[in-house]
């Protein structure tokens, strides 16, 4: 059944991006495909420019000397507390020093001097120390260049590359300084460019490296494994196969993850330690590199260094089963849970037609009928559905943490995947979070309700998409905020 106009624009933001805002349905009602499709041919699609926010070096360094000097501060405080000590048992009779004796710090002081319940006595709120700093930077980033987007369909491609080459920041502080940037420097340049160029970005990025420890992944023949006696690592190389390229059960076996793990070895990063401008950076370690020819899915790779690794994945990115994984998780992830064969085929064939192009791949997708007749009955996961409900009300948060905080408690964390395959696409996995989606949903609601009219919201946000059974629930409200709770809790909102 074809769709009017209208319905297909509130449509395409719905399930190709991150919702309405003010006008949008209207705005692009002409050509709801045509807008899409401009947004993918926009110059600089998908990058974001932000002076503050680092390189991921420039991160990396500024971590790595907040952690040297957190440590420092520590053995400082640790060897006062002793010097102090030993100063008490020095005086007569084990007494405590004379009076006059200056305290061991400015906050022993403070704390001698204040009552208990004295407000002066309270502990300072703790600086949330570097890495959270940058975290934080590149999540309000994250998150407005999503509520600022015309459409949100090339934010929502990033949002999926970044989830399919996701890292967490639960790894270490080093990767949290860094993921943001990991985003913007390997996903954002090449989301409408070529697969193999994002692929190379991401699996030569520190934030992948340190991610999936091939920073210490060692050759067993090389100068380094000879000399120190430390093995290989297989996490990286295991995850390129089955995730990131070819897919699980696909063409490859356990002697080729081995054979890849050797060919990856020794891409590492710069120490920090050794190298204060340079620290944190990809780099070709020789010494660690396992020397010699590997074979990998029945192909020999002769290639000495660095150039090994990257022959091998330039073969994969143009594989046929690497095809066939990326647009089922394509077409799964904007469509449907159990994607529409036809369609995966034909999303696959574009992918191979035009050698990776992601500009094409995405548009193969926009252009199918199947993309548009499926059934509205995914489930949208809870970063999107944040950031709808900001949308369809015109909010941006002047603080981010909220928003992270929101994201924490419906299952979704930012950066923070539970394995290396990152989060579900499917419905099932989300179902279960919806009690709480209604109380992030009330929160919003009582925040917003005195700035906006639930019933312009529901046009905003819904227009042809809203049923009548929610709109008598908004308009029988017994007040605003329960009115804005009822339509960003409503099945046309949560759904694609």
């Amino acid at each position: 059944m074809s769709l009017d106009r209208k319905t297909e624009a509130a449509l395409a933001l719905h399930r190709f991006g991150f919702g309405p805002r003010t006008g949008s349905i209207a705005a692009i009602s002409g050509d709801p495909r045509g807008a899409l499709l401009a947004e993918l041919d926009r110059p600089g699609a998908g990058r974001t420019v932000d002076p503050d926010l680092p390189h991921s070096g420039v991160a990396g360094r500024a971590a790595f000397g907040f952690q040297q000097e957190r440590q420092a501060a520590r053995r400082a405080e640790q060897d006062a507390r002793k010097a102090a000590a030993g100063a008490m048992g020095d005086a007569p009779g084990g007494q405590p020093q004379p009076a006059n004796a200056a305290p061991a710090s400015p906050e022993m002081a403070a704390a001698a001097l204040s009552k208990p319940g004295d407000p002066a006595a309270a502990k300072p709120k703790p600086d949330p120390g570097v890495p959270q700093k940058l975290f934080l930077g590149e999540a309000k980033g994250r998150v407005e260049a999503a509520l600022g987007a015309e459409t949100g369909f090339v934010e929502r491609l990033v949002w999926f590359w970044s989830n399919h080459f996701c890292v967490s920041v639960d790894k270490n502080g080093e990767v949290r300084a860094i993921a943001g940037a990991y985003e913007r420097e390997a996903i954002r340049p090449h989301v409408v460019g070529r697969f193999a160029e994002m692929l190379r970005a991401v699996e030569t990025h520190p934030a992948m490296l340190l991610y999936l420890d091939n920073v210490r992944s060692i050759g067993p023949a090389s100068l380094a494994g000879r000399n120190q006696h430390k093995g290989l690592n297989e996490n990286l190389a295991r995850e390129i196969l089955e995730l990131h390229t070819l897919g699980v059960r696909s063409v490859y076996d356990q002697d080729d993850v081995t054979s890849f793990a050797k060919i990856i070895t020794g891409w590492t990063i710069v120490p920090f330690r050794q190298d204060p401008v340079h620290g944190g950076e990809f780099t070709f370690n020789p010494r660690m590199h396992e020397p010699g020819p590997q074979t990998l899915i029945a192909k020999t790779y002769a290639q000495d260094g660095v150039e090994q690794g990257l022959a091998v994945l330039a073969d994969l990115a143009r594989h046929r089963a690497t095809a066939r994984h990326i647009a089922d998780k394509l077409v799964r992830h904007f469509v449907a849970d159990q994607p529409p064969p036809a369609l995966v085929e034909r999303v696959a064939k574009r992918f191979l037609d035009t050698d990776g192009d992601l500009r094409e791949v995405a548009r193969a997708l926009v252009m199918a009928p199947e993309a548009w007749a499926a059934s509205r009955a995914k489930l949208k996961r809870p970063g999107e559905w944040i950031v709808g409900a900001l949308r369809a009300t015109g909010v941006t948060p002047p603080d981010i943490q909220p928003v992270m905080q929101a994201q924490n408690m419906l299952g979704e964390p930012l950066w923070r995947p539970p394995a290396p395959k990152g989060f579900s696409d499917d419905t099932a996995s989300w179902i279960d979070g919806l009690s709480q989606r209604l109380d992030v949903a009330s929160q919003v609601a009582v925040r917003v309700s005195a700035l906006v009219d639930p019933s312009a919201v529901v046009d905003t946000a819904l227009g042809p998409l809203a049923s009548a059974e929610t709109r008598q629930a908004v308009a029988r409200a017994e007040s605003r905020p329960q009115a804005l709770a009822l339509l960003l809790m409503s099945p046309e909102f949560q759904r694609r």
